[in-house]
C-alpha cells in the first residue's frame, strides 16, 4: 500500500517546462510513475516527454480529475502562488521542491492547507519515493529497494544513505520521504508517522533528523502512542552553537534544536539511536525481533 503515492497515483508536475523539472519528469516517468500533465502559465499546449501542458491546475484537473498529486517545480518567489493554485484546484498533496522559500510565504501556506486537509511536503524536499511503485522528487533510483521499512529525513543525502545502508542488509523501504530543509515545512515528523503508522505495509520507521528547529522534539509524544517501533539518526553533534549546517533550517539556537536534545527527546520516547548509519539496520533488526516476540 505504501504512503503519499503508489503505482496507481496520478500527478501533475507545476513548471514542468523548466529545465531541471523537463529533466526530472522524464526520470520520474521512466520509473513508472503517472504523471499525466504539467502546468505552466502561459505554455499551454506544449508537450514535454508525451505529458500535456496546460496554463493552470484547473485546467489540468479538468482533463485529468483523478489526479491528486503535483509536485512543484518553480522558483522559490513563486512556489506560494503555485501551492495556493493547487490547494484551490482541489489537488490533496502537494511536493514543494524548491529550497529558500520565503517563510511568511510557508506559514500562509501551511495555515491553508490545514485548512483545506492538503498535505505539503517541503519545501527544500528530495521529494518521496514508494520503491518499484512510484517516484515524485529527485530521488537517485539505485538507492532504494522495495520492503517494508518507512523512513523519513530532513536531508535528501542521508535519506538515500539511509535506504542503502538498509538494502545492505536484506532490508527494504515502503516509502522513503524527504521531508524538507527549509525552516517551515508543510508537514512535520509526526505527520509522517501517523501515516506510517497506519499502513499496513510498513513494518519499522527510521526517523533521521539534525541539528536546528525542533522537529524531532515535537514527534516524540507522537512516538510513546505508536504500535511499530521507530530508530532515530541525527546528524550535526559536533556542529557549534549558532553554526548554520547545510540546510536554511539546520542551526542551533540556545538550548532548543541541539542534537543532545533531539537525542534525549527521542530516546524518552523508546527510540532506538543510531550512532551511525551502518548501525541503523542492526536496530532495526533488533527492534522488529523485539516487537515480533511481544506481540
Amino acid at each position: 500500500m505504501a504512503i503519499i503515492i503508489d503505482e496507481n497515483t496520478e500527478t501533475i508536475v507545476q513548471g514542468i517546462t523548466g529545465t531541471n523539472a523537463q529533466l526530472h519528469t522524464k526520470f520520474m516517468l521512466d520509473y513508472g510513475t503517472r504523471i499525466v500533465g504539467g502546468v505552466t502559465p502561459g505554455k499551454g499546449g506544449q508537450v514535454v516527454h508525451g505529458v500535456p501542458v496546460y496554463d493552470t491546475v484547473k485546467e489540468c484537473l479538468a482533463q485529468h480529475p483523478n489526479a491528486k498529486v503535483s509536485s512543484i517545480w518553480v522558483p522559490a518567489r513563486f512556489t506560494r502562488d503555485a501551492i495556493l493554485e493547487s490547494i484551490d484546484a482541489g489537488i490533496q498533496i502537494v511536493i514543494v521542491i524548491p529550497e529558500g522559500i520565503p517563510i511568511h510565504d510557508m506559514l500562509f501556506v501551511r495555515k491553508k492547507a490545514k485548512e483545506k486537509g492538503v498535505v505539503v511536503i517541503g519545501g527544500n524536499t528530495p521529494g518521496v519515493i514508494s520503491p518499484g511503485r512510484a517516484l515524485i522528487g529527485m530521488l537517485p533510483k539505485i538507492a532504494f529497494k522495495r520492503g517494508r521499512i518507512g523512513t523519513v529525513a530532513r536531508s535528501g543525502a542521508i535519506t538515500y544513505y539511509i535506504a542503502n545502508s538498509l538494502n545492505l542488509e536484506g532490508l527494504g523501504e515502503s516509502t522513503s520521504v524527504g521531508l524538507g530543509g527549509d525552516p517551515i515545512l508543510g508537514s512535520n515528523f509526526e505527520d509522517v508517522l501517523k501515516m506510517f503508522e497506519e499502513d499496513p505495509d510498513t513494518d519499522a520507521v527510521v526517523l533521521a533528523g539534525e541539528i536546528g528547529g525542533v522537529y524531532e522534539e515535537l514527534a516524540a509524544e507522537f512516538i510513546k502512542t505508536m504500535k511499530k517501533p521507530v530508530i532515530g539518526f541525527i546528524t550535526g553533534r559536533v556542529a557549534p552553537q549558532g553554526k548554520r549546517l547545510g540546510h536554511a533550517g539546520a542551526i542551533i539556537e540556545g538550548e532548543l534544536g541541539t542534537a543532545q536534545s533531539k537525542i534525549t527527546a527521542l530516546k524518552s520516547s523508546g527510540v532506538l539511536i543510531a550512532e551511525t548509519l551502518s548501525e541503523i539496520p542492526v536496530l532495526v533488526k533488533k527492534a522488529l525481533k523485539s516487537f515480533n516476540s511481544n506481540s
